[in-house]
């Protein structure tokens, strides 16, 4: 499958599942919500005590599953990941790019933003940015 037709697909949803690979090498899938920018690069808060985030600090190899209108739509984008520092300051870069992940999921602005970057600290959250570098799936012609 062509990449750009996949990212297209993707960048239309915000739901998919990552997929990460444990110390044995057998997948880890985790349920997400992401935002996509045009070329792909894919967005998703994550906090840091969870597995998909130990797996991705071994290992940077990461597929994600896109599922279309029906069971047999759906494109699998193969990439890596890197992992942003974990958010420790309300006003860090890394609050500062979980709004923008807020703010491009939801399309307008938290209503209170001093409580959302304290959670986003307190949370222990961190960026997990995905690239792609391939597809395959099934589209409708």
């Amino acid at each position: 499958m062509e990449l750009g037709r996949a990212i297209e697909f993707a960048r239309a949803r915000h739901q998919g599942v990552v997929v990460s690979l444990r110390r044995d090498g057998r997948a880890q899938l985790s349920n997400i919500i992401y935002f996509m920018e045009p070329d792909g690069s894919t967005r998703v808060s994550v906090t840091d005590d969870r597995a998909k985030t130990r797996n991705y600090r071994r290992d940077h190899r990461s597929q994600l599953y896109v599922p279309g209108d029906t069971f047999w739509q759906y494109v699998v984008l193969d990439g890596t990941v890197q992992l942003s520092p974990v958010a420790a300051d309300p006003h860090d870069d890394v609050v500062d790019e979980l709004v923008e992940i807020y703010r491009g999921l939801r399309g307008e602005d938290h209503p209170d933003w001093d409580e959302y970057r304290r959670a986003m600290v307190n949370d222990r959250r961190l960026v997990l940015n995905f690239r792609p570098v391939s597809a395959y799936g099934q589209l409708p012609a």
